[in-house]
């Protein structure tokens, strides 16, 4: 990682055991990672307020010498701690996993052999070749320029790209605009200026819309338990109840309602969806982009690889002057972005290497005839790029190859011939490419504004046909209820062509230069009912994006170009592919291995499924643990005891919890995965206030029951309602995971039946265990359980009845679109 002035810049470039032995010395080039050890991740755990309280508690309680209330109350902490690191950690784990799947390539010219290597194996003195798109993969100086520009945004903050001449410094991190280049490096990781800057700044990602949504809720929740967890100690201290325990008791309560574990139930189902998804070449380098994909409605994408193979062969060229095909693809290749050496393609755009692959012998020796000028690059605004060269006959010439619109736009007359051609090209699908030429002076740089007047020269063809699953996968996102849209490069007609041979409902095609004449209320409109968005710019696409998500949609973009990386970060969520250029992979949220929609769409059936599931737990756990609070709220009115200790309160809410733990592996039912979802506040209150009290209505009959029939003593009456309370409310899930009719027409998955009936089952079992005393219990009569079976079943019949009647109910059923089917979106 070290640096260097060494001009190690000829063109072998260092030899590979000059590399080897700089590369064991510097260590590999990569930058130091914000990774979090296992000491900051269990740090992290005691952010939790409530936790911090229990601590507070216990610390009371071993001052006012209640040992056994003390040691309880230390032993939950623990155990929550213990999970919610373990969860934390794993998860931490498994996104370097990933991430490190997700690898940058270089070009470097090592024995005087061009080639391809892993960034991390750069070293001080590599001869490296950066072209429009390219991340810069070290600190560098550059040796020789073609129009090369960088953007150092991420840098200096600087937002136009500065041109890089010879001898001038190019750093790590920062983007090549345009042009090419050859540059030597001069230091790797550590050692350069952005990794001064990473060691300083390596703070974690900030937070995503759905991680603010589920900090919101749950400070919503704090915030109305702490009210009611108020009022309940003030009703127990006003009864004569002893000052601490109804603190105690109050304060239990309150822990109660929290979901506590909603963090660790999110991060169990985020990692266990990511690694699913790497296992079908889908690389998650954000877990929460997972949910934000389950969430997408519109998907913009181009059709290159995506909806064709994205294997581009040069058809044929078509000559509109006396040319012959021969010297047409002479001049086409001059003109030519691609990087070549000893007549292979080092690298470049699809449409040019096509054009050197398909290269008869002839035709590149008639282009070596020609000498190189001056050269400007593709530019993606003007969708032009230009040679001059010196012909063979002593005349120089200007040679331009680009869109035909584009290049028609630059000729000094385009007859009815030309354009006749033109659109016979178009018409079956091809890409077309236009060439045409012009005298040109030598002498002075190239430049955009001096290419005009040109003489249409031809036109090449390039075919690129659909993927044969191309239509499935559209048709499985469709039924998803996902929206493709098509923004692309290419032709409207060719486009259109492409989309209706595999079965793209086309309504409207919106031009670039239609797009320009738009103000943003126009564009927003014209999104409704447009599908393909053709010859569009890389700033119009990041408007067209930002458009789509101000109409109230949540986006994908898919995109592995240079001029897709604006896109990317525009969208909510940004896709890439790993063999698109580096620019886009850093923009991206979503890595895929292939460049495949149904793979996409599994992606998409992932995260709404982690969702789905992660509304089962927060419906579970606000409605269960309100109706407890409701419970205890009833009893203290009546009881000269507290109902249930706190510790007991907090044992109970700790069991219930490890019963949901499995509830990321629960199966989602069909209908449940068809549109996406969204958190609605609205509704999960109205379901906390409709079932909460239902799920009281059996607490308090199990209050009478130990009351009048078994003439309970606190001890007895405290383990009734800890057995009943827990069993009840964790075979609630049954129930509320699903609209159906449970287990007939909905069943749940076999961990989380194991895991509820047996948590269910611990619980029945704790008042007979040998320590029981000790947590202030007392053996229940076996009668009890015979009440306690016709209590459960009849509970769980209320139960489903109510749903039934919850779901058909207009209000609600309006409600809960908003999370369901994502018609919405509620604050």
């Amino acid at each position: 990682m070290a640096a260097t002035n060494d001009d190690d810049g000829a063109n072998a470039g260092l030899t590979g055991d000059e590399a080897a032995r700089r590369l064991r010395e510097g260590g590999p080039n990569e930058l130091p990672l914000a990774r979090a050890g296992a000491l900051a991740i269990l740090t992290r755990q005691f952010a939790n307020p409530f936790l911090l309280l229990l601590l507070g508690t216990a610390l009371l309680s071993l001052i006012l010498r209640d040992r056994s209330d003390a040691a309880i109350i230390l032993a939950i902490v623990g155990l929550s701690v213990a999970l919610s690191f373990s969860n934390d950690y794993r998860s931490a784990r498994a996104v370097e996993d990933l991430r490190a799947r997700v690898r940058r390539r270089a070009v470097v010219t090592r024995d005087g052999v061009r080639r391809e290597i892993d960034v991390r194996e750069l070293v001080p003195g590599d001869r490296i070749a950066l072209a429009a798109g390219d991340v810069v993969p070290a600190d560098a100086r550059v040796v020789e320029a073609t129009h090369f520009a960088c953007d150092e945004a991420s840098l200096t903050g600087e937002s136009l790209p500065n041109e890089k001449e010879v001898q001038a410094s190019i750093y790590l991190g920062t983007v090549v605009a345009s042009g090419m280049a050859s540059a030597v490096v001069t230091a790797t990781g550590r050692a350069t200026q952005f990794g001064g800057i990473a060691r300083e700044l390596a703070h974690p990602p900030p937070e995503t819309a759905f991680e603010r949504g589920l900090h919101d809720f749950s400070l919503l929740l704090v915030r109305v338990t702490t009210v009611l967890a108020a009022a309940i100690f003030a009703l127990n201290a006003l009864l004569r109840h002893s000052t601490l325990e109804s603190f105690l008791f109050a304060l239990a309560i309150a822990i109660g309602l929290t979901p506590q574990l909603l963090p660790a139930i999110v991060t169990v189902s985020l990692s266990a969806g990511a690694r699913s998804l790497a296992k079908r070449g889908v690389i998650v380098k954000r877990l929460v982009s997972i949910e934000d994909l389950g969430n997408v409605e519109v998907l913009f994408t181009d059709k290159t690889g995506t909806l064709t193979e994205g294997a581009i062969r040069f058809h044929d060229a078509l000559s509109l002057d006396a040319s012959s095909a021969s010297e047409v693809c002479a001049l086409a290749l001059l003109c030519n972005d691609a990087i070549v050496r000893d007549g292979s393609v080092v690298s470049g755009n699809a449409l040019d290497t096509a054009l050197w692959s398909a290269a008869s012998p002839s035709t590149r020796e008639g282009a070596r005839a020609y000498r190189v000028l001056a050269r400007l690059p593709f530019a993606y605004d003007a969708q032009i790029s230009a040679v001059r060269v010196l012909a063979p006959d002593g005349r120089t010439l200007l040679v331009v190859k680009g869109s035909p619109e584009a290049i028609f736009a630059r000729c000094g007359a385009v007859g009815p011939a030309e354009t006749s051609a033109r659109d016979r090209a178009l018409a079956d699908g091809a890409r077309v490419l236009a060439l045409a030429i012009a005298p040109s002076a030598d002498g002075k740089p190239l430049a955009l504004d001096e290419i005009r007047n040109l003489t249409p020269a031809a036109l090449l063809r390039f075919s690129d046909e659909p993927k044969s699953d191309a239509a499935a996968s559209i048709a499985r996102l469709d039924a998803l209820g996902i929206a493709i849209k098509i923004v692309t490069g290419d032709s409207p007609v060719t486009a259109r062509t492409i989309c209706e041979r595999i079965g793209i409902d086309v309504r409207e095609v919106l031009t670039g230069t239609a797009l320009d004449t738009m103000d943003d209320a126009a564009l927003r409109a014209a999104l409704e009912r447009t599908t393909i968005f053709a010859r569009v710019t890389p700033a119009q696409k990041a408007r067209i994006i930002r458009a789509q998500r101000e109409a109230g949609c949540d986006v994908g973009f898919l995109g592995d170009g240079v001029n897709d990386a604006s896109g990317l970060h525009e969208a909510d969520v940004g896709i890439s592919v790993d063999s698109a250029v580096d620019v886009a992979k850093d923009a991206a949220d979503i890595v895929l291995m292939e460049k495949d929609l149904g793979v996409l769409a599994d992606g998409v059936i992932e995260g709404r499924r982690i969702f789905t599931n992660t509304i089962k737990y927060v419906l579970m756990g606000t409605s269960s643990n309100f109706g407890n609070m409701f419970s205890a709220a009833g009893a203290s009115l009546f009881l000269r005891f507290l109902p249930m200790l706190p510790s007991q309160i907090l044992l109970n809410n700790l069991l219930y919890d490890a019963s949901e733990m499995a509830i990321p592996t629960d199966r989602v039912d069909t209908e449940q995965l068809q549109r996406p979802a969204r958190w609605s506040a609205p509704f999960i209150r109205r379901f906390m206030l409709i079932f909460g009290p239902i799920s009281s209505l059996f607490d308090f009959a199990t209050f009478g029951v130990m009351l009048a029939y078994f003439h309970a003593h606190a001890p007895l009456f405290r383990s009734g309602w800890f057995v009943e309370s827990l069993a009840t409310q964790s075979l609630a899930i049954f129930v509320i995971r699903t609209r159906r009719v449970p287990f007939l027409r909905s069943r749940p998955s076999a961990a989380l039946t194991v895991a509820t009936l047996a948590i269910v089952a611990l619980g029945a079992a704790i008042p007979y265990v040998p320590f029981a005393r000790a947590l202030g219990f007392a053996p229940l009569p076996l009668a009890f359980f015979a009440i306690l079976a016709g209590t459960i079943a009849a509970y769980l019949a209320l139960l489903e009845a109510a749903k039934a009647w919850f779901y058909r109910s207009s209000s609600v059923r309006n409600a809960a679109l908003s999370y369901e089917d994502g018609t919405h979106h509620d604050s």
